[in-house]
């Protein structure tokens, strides 16, 4: 268990040579890559987005694709498509630019709904479909999507089903002063991204995600975290719940979460400090609760502390 705490730990510290004061969200990113899934940084210009998710990217040893995502882009230019040869006379499969272990889908926003939909199989079943064939993406595969939560122009909201497909959804905020001066000097005479080299290969990857799956949950934390769901469901303010592909994430996230700390067994500490990042983005509320300002986050907050923990886990 040791040496893959120390796997994840490395990939935290390779990334704040470029990140400073984001170990917190570089934590969440390292949990959501070692449980095989997909992740939104959702923040204002400027933060830093684009450059934590080029960090994390670097920092493993696999294939990598940036993809920016805008009003003209084509759900082919994803997927791929295929042509005719005219020397074989056989149609050809082109790759798009989602074959590949990491994708950065960068202002997912602000592509067309056709487009973005073009995304939802690849995220959830490892694979495109072009023309009613089917093509499977490399393995290990990750989805790290940016995108800006308060500029409206020329921009598309993410559909549930989209939002759903998404293990976490993080927020880097803004730096400390002390951290930004420190920013200011780091970045001074290059960008450190572009030194930036890999710290785990492919088959350390593989070997840690199914490290994760090893990690163990008594059955009363897993009724736990089945209970947090069904409170989605019930909650006053709350239109449509989370599903069972969110207590599903919430389940793996967990051991990966414990797994960081060097831990074989998931606590229910691990379940309650990931349930925001986890569940909150997967809730639709009720009009009312919006024009009452209710936060998604305050309701996961309000569920995790009205919830009881379970004693005598074994």
């Amino acid at each position: 268990m040791k040496e893959k705490n120390s796997i994840m730990r490395k990939i935290v510290k390779n990334m704040s040579r470029v990140i400073i004061g984001k170990e917190g969200p570089s934590r969440l990113m390292v949990i959501a890559l070692a449980s095989s899934g997909h992740i939104l940084i959702e923040d204002v210009p400027g933060i830093g987005k684009t450059t934590m998710a080029n960090s994390m990217a670097k920092s493993v040893g696999l294939s990598f694709n940036r993809i920016q995502f805008t009003p003209d882009i084509l759900p082919s230019d994803i997927t791929g498509f295929t042509i005719f040869n005219q020397k074989t006379g056989e149609f050809e499969y082109r790759t798009g630019n989602v074959m590949s272990n990491v994708i950065l889908a960068d202002e997912i926003n602000r592509t067309s709904p056709k487009t973005q939909a073009s995304m939802l199989e690849v995220m959830e079943e490892r694979q495109v479909t072009v023309d009613g064939k089917t093509y499977r993406v490399p393995d290990p595969f990750m989805v790290i999507a940016t995108q800006n939560p308060v500029e409206y122009m020329g921009t598309y909201p993410l559909p549930e089903a989209q939002m759903d497909r998404f293990m976490m959804r993080i927020s880097a905020g803004y730096p400390s002063h002390s951290e930004e001066v420190d920013i200011l000097y780091r970045f001074q005479e290059s960008n450190p991204l572009n030194d930036l080299t890999p710290v785990v290969t492919r088959e350390e990857l593989l070997e840690l995600q199914q490290q994760v799956r090893k990690v163990r949950v008594d059955k009363s934390l897993a009724g736990y975290i089945v209970d947090l769901i069904t409170a989605t469901r019930r909650h006053g303010h709350v239109m449509l719940g989370c599903s069972p592909r969110a207590s599903l994430s919430l389940f793996r996230a967990s051991q990966a979460a414990a797994l960081y700390d060097g831990r074989d067994y998931v606590l229910p500490e691990d379940i309650r400090d990931l349930a925001v990042p986890v569940l909150s983005h997967r809730l639709v509320l009720k009009q009312e609760a919006k024009i009452k300002r209710i936060t998604n986050e305050s309701i996961i907050l309000d569920i995790v502390e009205r919830q009881r923990i379970p004693v005598g886990i074994k």
